[in-house]
């Protein structure tokens, strides 16, 4: 077995340790009752031989078939709720992990994405049976094994070469074959090409894509990619198998050599141990053969390595994603500036922020402008301290973030992100969902103009629910953000929070939020140059630094990268209600 496979088994008695024992008691008393009914049933023949009472060895004999009948099934609902609880527990793990660190950067790192990407999927029965099947399959593989140990003992009441010799031999077969049922998963081929088939599938169930996929007539296209994939893993494991299968001409005539010599050995000795005893052994030597061929293998890896990607993502985690701790409060700040000092942040080997120096003063409101990638949504999560600088500090009011403690800088920051959540929930655990009262929220939904009653549940699938166009949803995320300024936070962050408003809608609520937020220190991140000049400071960001910055007035009278900014949305807004 593999290291993945020898940690899925020490990690099984964590889920619950009465349910594994009696899984594994199970196994043991599965493998032992086929060498237990070879046995009985050479008491009976004996007892026929002789004319002696065959009430014993029959009832016997029955209680052994009964029991075999009925523990199989036991032992699969058993297992199955193993599997469930394991497969919980597991994803208990997983979660702790994902949502442990207080930063982000295990969730988008390179290096842990694959590791992510099987922990996330292990047990949804994408690529591999989910947990609850799987380990059926592997009590059954494991049953086997036992039974095979087991009629081996049985032949030591033959010879004692016999064990040797029958057991060996097809044993032998998890040596000489050990690398014609592996397959090396661990490969980038091999993990790129599940990525690939699990995202289509994703595709194909999800509803976010539904849509598209329609319309653009792709679903042939969809399911062509998925299956395209899946045979690819399907090729590669072959491949793989089939490369190593040379040995098979001399197990076959390992086996072939190994049982002739214990069946002519039994048939020489017939006449002195009995025609009993010949039956049983027969049976015994020919149930040895569970020993052979490592059934586990095709099931068993499968399982490991879900469970050994969930452990190791969960001790990477920690390191990858963590931020260094800090007990300083954050209550009633900033209450003078918030200053990036020298900042650089880097994404791997790509600079994205170089040298960034800007000042923002509490309770003023500062818009950020500039082309895509200049570094404006990786400012907003360093201040929401989603990440720390690689390089340079973020001060507020003198002091480096970093000393703050992070939850509470958290609680004094609040947030509309481009890709925010969009919760199938009544719209109250929408807007507030650890709680607000009546007036809070009523006033978040007034300023945001969001009509639907906060009881409605915001998705179509419910019975009573309803979805909402873009722009309502963004009206939603608006309100969240507001209510938390309610309960206290003095940091507003808002990316792109308009995109999916027309433009007089967009007006009509920054002019409240701008109400709303007043005496909050407010960063807009925006395209749209009619919300961006009504911001007191406009900063510039160019190839992650401070290009330009000031007034709206200040900043066109510069005729630089702004005013060339404005005029170019200026003339295409012009020719387009020209045009209407």
């Amino acid at each position: 077995m593999t290291r993945s496979e020898w940690r899925f088994f020490r990690t099984l008695h964590r889920v619950h340790r009465g349910f594994v024992a009696a899984w594994w008691a199970l196994i043991v008393a599965r493998g032992a009752l086929p060498a237990a009914f070879a046995v009985l049933v050479g008491v009976v023949v004996d007892a026929v031989r002789h004319g002696t009472s065959l009430a014993g060895p029959l009832t016997a004999l029955g209680l052994v078939f009964v029991a075999m009948q009925a523990l199989a099934p036991l032992h699969t609902q058993l297992g199955a709720n193993l599997g469930e609880r394991f497969s919980s527990w597991l994803h208990d793990r997983l979660l702790t992990a994902t949502l442990g660190p207080a930063g982000i950067a295990h969730l988008e790192s390179p290096a842990l994405a694959d590791d992510l990407a099987i922990a996330r999927d292990f047990d949804l029965g994408i690529s591999d049976p989910p947990l609850s099947l799987s380990m059926g399959l592997i009590a059954g593989g494991l049953v086997e094994a036992a039974a095979g140990v087991a009629q081996v003992v049985v032949l030591a009441g033959f010879r004692w070469w016999a064990p040797l010799l029958v057991g060996g031999a097809w044993a032998s077969t998890h040596w000489l074959l050990r690398e014609g049922t592996m397959w090396d998963r661990d490969t980038n081929a091999v993990r790129e090409a599940q990525r690939i088939a699990e995202y289509n599938y994703r595709l194909a169930v999800d509803a976010p894509a539904a849509k598209e996929i329609r319309i653009f007539g792709l679903a042939d296209w969809t399911v062509d990619r998925f299956s395209r994939c899946r045979s690819r893993l399907v090729e590669m494991r072959w491949q793989a198998i089939r490369l190593h299968r040379k040995p098979m001409g001399w197990v076959l005539a390992l086996l072939i050599a190994a049982n002739a010599v214990f069946f002519w050995s039994l048939a020489r000795a017939a006449d002195s141990i009995g025609t009993g005893a010949v039956v049983t052994f027969a049976q015994a030597a020919v149930g040895a053969s569970a020993l052979a061929f490592g059934g586990l293998n095709w099931a068993l890896p499968l399982a490991a390595d879900g469970v050994a990607a969930v452990l190791r993502f969960e001790g990477a985690t920690e390191a990858v994603g963590r931020l260094p701790a800090a007990s300083r409060p954050a209550q009633e700040i900033p209450q003078g500036t918030i200053r990036f000092r020298d900042v650089e942040f880097r994404y791997g080997e790509r600079t994205v922020l170089n040298g960034l120096n800007l000042t923002i003063a509490a309770g003023t409101s500062l818009a950020v402008v500039g082309q895509n990638g200049a570094g404006k949504t990786t400012l907003a999560k360093l201040l929401c301290r989603l990440y720390d600088p690689t390089g340079g500090a973020i001060e507020i009011d003198g002091v480096d973030l970093r000393e703050f403690e992070v939850q509470s800088w958290r609680r004094r920051i609040t947030a509309v992100f481009q890709d925010f959540l969009r919760y199938e929930l009544p719209l109250r655990d929408n807007v507030a969902p650890l709680g607000a009262t009546e007036q809070q929220l009523a006033h978040a939904l007034s300023t945001a103009g969001v009509p639907t009653a906060p009881d409605t549940v915001l998705a179509a699938a419910y019975d009573g629910g309803t979805d909402l166009s873009g722009g309502q949803w963004q009206r939603v995320a608006l309100a969240r953000a507001l209510c938390a300024v309610d309960r206290g936070a003095g940091v507003v962050i808002l990316d792109e929070p308009t995109a999916a408003l027309d433009v007089r809608g967009e007006a009509e609520i920054f002019d409240r939020i701008l109400a709303a937020t007043r005496g909050c220190t407010t960063i807009l991140i925006s395209h749209r140059f009619s919300t961006v000049r009504l911001a007191d400071q406009i900063c510039v960001l160019e190839n992650g630094r401070v290009a330009e910055l000031g007034t709206h007035d200040e900043l066109m009278a510069m005729r630089g990268r702004y005013q060339r900014m404005f005029d170019l949305q200026a003339a295409r807004f012009e020719e387009d209600f020209g045009e209407r």
